[in-house]
């Protein structure tokens, strides 16, 4: 398995470059429907950590990706030292209600959950992990 990583300091006004660096990976697939909805979790994940992280915005990130290669499960990994937050403990958003009738916030995450085939959350020696994986088809 090999990694690639890249640390981001500071991150204000980041998020177009931190995105840009992970779907550039040498990882990601080639299959645009993977692609797509790897590309959507990763926006979601990423904006969460730039907006919400740090008191003041100010702040590191750092972004990587592996890739499997005898499973073909791609993961992606945001570590930052910004306020402890899971963002798994938010409750899933009711989409069954109307746009104007549903809580603000939780949407977001709610795609990665849907997108993605796992997302986990760690606290880790002062830092939030965010950790999502996908399993690729084989085309490698």
């Amino acid at each position: 398995m090999r990694e690639r990583s890249k640390r981001f300091n500071p991150i204000t006004d980041r998020s177009s470059e931190i995105i840009a660096f992970l779907m550039a990976s040498p990882d990601m697939p080639q299959d645009e429907e993977l692609r797509f909805k790897i590309g959507l979790s990763v926006e979601e994940a990423v904006e969460n950590v730039v907006r919400y992280a740090y008191d003041g915005g100010i702040g590191w990130l750092e972004a990587g990706t592996s890739l499997d290669h005898d499973t073909l499960v791609l993961t992606i990994e945001l570590r930052d030292a910004g306020t402890p937050f899971n963002p798994l403990e938010i409750p899933d958003p009711d989409i069954t209600l109307p746009a104007d009738e549903r809580e603000i916030g939780g949407l977001g995450i709610y795609l990665c959950k849907k997108m993605m085939d796992s997302i986990s959350y760690r606290y880790e020696d002062g830092n939030n992990v965010l950790t999502m994986t996908k399993k690729l088809k084989n085309e490698r």
